[in-house]
């Protein structure tokens, strides 16, 4: 049994974004400090924080510096170079775990650990050469979709097969770096479970919530999600397998798509995710401290949903929306403080509240 973090200790949080930023919040409302490690300067999270490293992640020095100045260490994305992790672990406990993170920053690692696990996924095939490729696309058919193992998020690092003929110039999209197919999988949509473990090894799962995309970006997710009783209680306890297996501490997002035949994983996220994002007015405890509470070796909270609610994405030009929505009843707004607005850009999201929780 890990010792719970006493108010005023701190939270080293790699990465300075939103996510990180969220998580600052929560860890002030517990009583807790956090500090940010993050290369690019003025980093969203920077607003909220007790204190922020800026340096490379290749800054051996630096990392030292910052872990001699934190109780436990977490972060905010997946795609951590092993170096730093290195330097780091030898410091201060990472919470998730490093498994965690070797597992999700492949994504053929990811789908053969799923699949050991007796879970479904979409089919898959290694792919670095084009006889890879033809081999692949023999065996699974295609539509199908080429995605680079390593860092790809919202989109990226992916290109659509409709037929072999279409190999060639799917293979130069991923610019030499080794690859996976992924075969289509027909379902009617796509639900994401948020699920905690503590570090007593207690498992909470907040409701499935079903998803929307638009140009491979998160657009909304729906609380509740489309799911008979019996999907429902398949998500949680697929949730809970995947925590177990890598006997995991922290928020975990899962991605799963419904189909006539069950529940099919998508993808994991070791981290909290932008699909819980409703939990912040669907909730008593959000995804954002029911992470922090596990890290800092609290008691994992309540995470029952209260209300319904619409979580939408304000992507890129969105922004100029925030005027009227904040003249909306029952909406709340979080923004990221982001100075620049880009195309394809997270600045923020709202949440609508729909109704009390049936």
């Amino acid at each position: 049994m890990t010792t719970p973090l006493p108010t005023g200790a701190t939270i080293g949080i790699l990465g300075g974004g939103q996510l990180g930023r969220m998580l600052a919040v929560a860890a002030s409302r517990l009583g807790l400090r956090s500090h940010i490690f993050e290369p690019g300067a003025n980093p969203p999270a920077g607003d909220v924080a007790h204190a922020v490293t800026t340096a490379p992640y290749e800054d051996a020095g630096a990392l030292a510096a910052f872990a001699a100045q934190v109780d436990v260490i977490t972060y905010e994305f997946e795609n951590i170079p092993t170096s730093a992790l290195d330097v780091l672990e030898a410091l201060r406990p990472i919470r998730p775990g490093r498994e965690a993170l070797r597992i999700s920053q492949d994504r053929l690692t990811e789908k053969e650990f799923l699949t050991g696990l007796g879970l479904q996924t979409a089919p898959f095939a290694a792919v670095d050469t084009a006889d890879d490729l033809a081999r692949a696309l023999e065996q699974i058919g295609a539509p199908a979709i080429l995605k680079t193992r390593r860092f790809g998020y919202d989109g990226k690092g992916q290109a659509r097969l409709n037929s072999a003929e279409d190999a060639g110039a799917a293979l130069q999209e991923m610019a030499g770096a080794p690859a996976l197919l992924e075969g289509f999988v027909p379902f009617s949509h796509e639900v994401s479970v948020i699920a905690a473990r503590g570090a007593d090894g207690a498992v909470a799962c907040f409701d499935p919530g079903e998803n929307v995309h638009r140009n491979g970006i998160l657009h909304t997710t729906t609380v509740p999600a489309r799911l008979a009783p019996a999907q429902r209680s398949d998500a949680v306890l697929m949730a809970a397998r995947i925590l177990n297996a890598l006997d995991y501490v922290g928020v975990l997002g899962v991605e799963l798509f419904v189909t006539r035949a069950g529940l099919v994983v998508n993808e994991i996220a070791p981290r909290v995710h932008n699909s819980g994002h409703w939990t912040q007015n669907g909730c008593a405890i959000d995804q954002f401290e029911q992470h922090i509470r596990a890290v800092a070796g609290w008691p994992l909270g309540d995470g029952k949903r209260h209300s319904d609610v619409v979580m939408e994405n304000l992507i890129g030009d969105d922004i100029a929306k925030v005027p009227d929505i904040a003249r909306e009843p029952h909406a709340a707004l979080h923004l990221y403080g982001k100075a620049e607005c880009k195309p394809g850009r997270k600045m923020g999201h709202v949440n609508r509240i729909k109704a009390g929780a049936a």
